[in-house]
């Protein structure tokens, strides 16, 4: 069984359907409507929209005749959340990192200089 997240990552692994969430994102669409700019089948766009669908990235509902898909936003907060973890402890070992450099170039400025201004 594969989690959410994994699911949501894989989903957006591929470029047409990164696309796809990026139009949806300004505004919900049919999928004939979502695969008008593509010189792809309309059967090809349906698969794509399916994957984002079973991700949890978006739903589809009934209006009248129409099926519109809609971008369930509230999914980018897990993955917000899990970058923002990673990203914070990154951050982190950069700080530490930099606060070393630091030490090691003070440590470094006690060295006698030639005439010239240079460490001999």
């Amino acid at each position: 069984m594969t989690d959410q997240l994994s699911r949501v990552f894989a989903a957006l692994a591929d470029p047409t359907r990164r696309d796809l969430v990026a139009r949806l994102a300004v505004g919900d669409a049919t999928v004939g409507a979502l695969a008008e700019p593509y010189d792809v089948s309309f059967q090809a766009i349906s698969k794509h929209v399916k994957v984002l669908e079973d991700a949890g990235l978006v739903s589809r509902s009934k209006d009248a005749q129409r099926r519109p898909v809609h971008l369930e936003a509230e999914v980018f907060d897990l993955m917000t959340k899990w970058i923002e973890r990673y990203r914070l402890q990154a951050e982190e070992r950069f700080s530490r990192l930099d606060a070393v450099l630091a030490d090691l170039d003070d440590e470094g400025n006690d060295l006698p200089t030639t005439r010239e201004g240079t460490a001999s």
